[in-house]
């Protein structure tokens, strides 16, 4: 994260804790020192033949040694006057001590002046240090967050109706950002809605979850279709193509039209196609059928897929994997049927063919396979590839711009007037996001109002569930 000074100024005040330390002790040292000096000079001397004499106020201030070390048992007078013969007849002498009362003085003085200056430090330390998550204070802001995982840089900003959350830094340095906590408006809604042509809805989590349609989806999105708007939903689901998706929402009783649905599945042949992949060489494929079908469509030859499930790879001694050698990008997307055989078929033509590209339909954590449950996601299959590669891959799902992109291109339409309705916030909410798109996050997927509050991701709109656009029309 960046390094931002909270706003309580924590480390301004370590700084002045810092500074008022080191006063303290140069003050205690200038003082112990100048007390022990002063006893040491006006202090009497046992010379050689044992004659106690002060050393002259006149030779004090006058010799330009006085600071000098003087060797123990020597007179200071005559150490003072220069005379060398002095000097070496009572360089052995018995030592003198300092006068007691003037020792007693510097030590008093250390308590008096050097204890309190670092009693002082202390507390001013104590009073301005960081304050615990608990006790944070309100405030409203905007904080430029760095590049990360989720994708490019974006600021968090205030909303009406956002509530302060206090993010923390690797420095343990507290950071005032906002995050909307209200739910979205009657007078809102209206807004959002005229200002909006197109509604691009992620599917799992939104429209449906496993095979069961989300109440008041139906009546929402015909009420949108009555208002002229216009309607697409994006999945990062592969196993289906566009045709095999249609077929689902035709069963959910959803009439919608075939080029109305982009998948995963669909996003890495067009990606692939746009790239004009080379006609003569092959893909891999981690995956289903769905990847396969949209290959299919665009002329692209593949291998693997459903045909590698079940394939078992029997350890023997010089036992060596063929890989075709024609492989030129491995496509990863979900695979309920991933095994080893597929990982070392795909790290081999990773690792082994020249320019092999590696692409990933999505890195979804989880996914809703049934609606009993979260079920791990492509996210697990994209790891086991990355780790035995060390590649990173070029992923065309969402948060990924490669769709949404192909939507306004395709359709001629303003990103502006565009909002992206979802249930998650690293994928749905991030794509619209870093593509200069309205967001909306619903709450009938895998996000809570608990997750949403740990995010540094801030949803532009949030909504209880689509259906509940619905008021609007009462």
């Amino acid at each position: 994260m960046y390094s931002h000074c909270d706003v309580n100024g924590n480390n301004t005040s370590k700084y002045l804790v810092l500074t008022a330390m080191a006063t303290g002790l140069v003050a205690l040292s200038f003082v112990a020192s100048h007390r022990a000096s002063t006893a040491l000079f006006q202090s009497p001397v046992v010379s050689s033949v044992g004659t106690v004499r002060p050393m002259p106020v006149a030779s004090r201030i006058s010799h330009p040694s006085s600071s000098a070390r003087i060797p123990r048992g020597a007179s200071v007078a005559r150490y003072a006057s220069g005379t060398e013969d002095a000097f070496a007849a009572e360089s052995a002498a018995p030592a003198a001590g300092v006068a007691p009362q003037q020792a007693a003085s510097s030590i008093m003085n250390m308590f008096l002046i050097g204890i309190p200056a670092a009693c002082v430090a202390a507390f001013a330390y104590l009073q301005r240090r960081p304050q615990a998550p608990a006790a944070a204070a309100a405030g409203y802001g905007t904080l430029p967050l760095p590049t990360n995982a989720f994708g490019a840089g974006y600021t968090v900003s205030a909303h009406r109706g956002a509530a302060a959350t206090r993010l923390y830094s690797s420095a343990s340095a507290n950071v005032e950002t906002s995050k909307r906590s209200a739910m979205i408006t009657e007078e809102e809604k209206r807004a959002l809605l005229d200002k909006t042509d197109v509604f691009v809805f992620d599917c799992d989590g939104v429209i449906w979850k496993g095979d069961s349609l989300i109440e008041g989806v139906p009546e929402t999105l015909e009420m949108l279709k009555a208002m002229g708007k216009k309607m697409f939903f994006v999945t990062n689901n592969s196993t289906k193509s566009r045709a095999g998706y249609l077929k689902k929402f035709l069963s959910l009783g959803l009439k919608v039209e075939a080029d109305e649905i982009y998948s995963s599945s669909y996003a890495a042949a067009a990606y692939l196609e746009s790239i004009d992949f080379p006609k003569d060489k092959k893909v891999y494929v981690i995956g289903e059928v769905g990847i396969q079908e949209e290959l299919d469509l665009v002329g692209i030859q593949h291998i693997g897929g459903p045909a590698d499930a079940g394939k078992v790879v029997e350890l023997t001694p010089g036992l060596a994997l063929d890989h075709d050698k024609d492989v030129a990008a491995v496509v990863v997307g979900f695979d309920r049927y991933f095994n080893y055989h597929k990982i070392q078929t795909a790290q081999l033509c990773i690792n082994e063919n020249p320019g092999c590209m590696f692409i990933a339909t999505n890195t979804d954590a989880v996914t809703h396979l049934t609606d009993a449950q979260e079920w791990a996601g492509n996210g697990s299959m994209v790891g086991c590839i990355k780790g035995c590669t060390n590649r990173e891959p070029t992923v065309v799902g969402k948060p990924s711009g490669f769709m949404l992109d192909n939507i306004a291109n395709k359709f001629g339409i303003d990103k502006s007037k565009i909002c992206m309705v979802g249930d998650r916030l690293d994928t749905d909410i991030l794509f619209g996001q870093n593509n200069g798109t309205n967001t909306m996050l619903v709450f009938t997927g895998v996000t809570t109002p608990e997750t949403l509050e740990k995010s540094p991701v801030n949803p532009d709109n949030l909504i209880p569930g689509i259906a509940d656009l619905m008021t609007v029309k009462q």
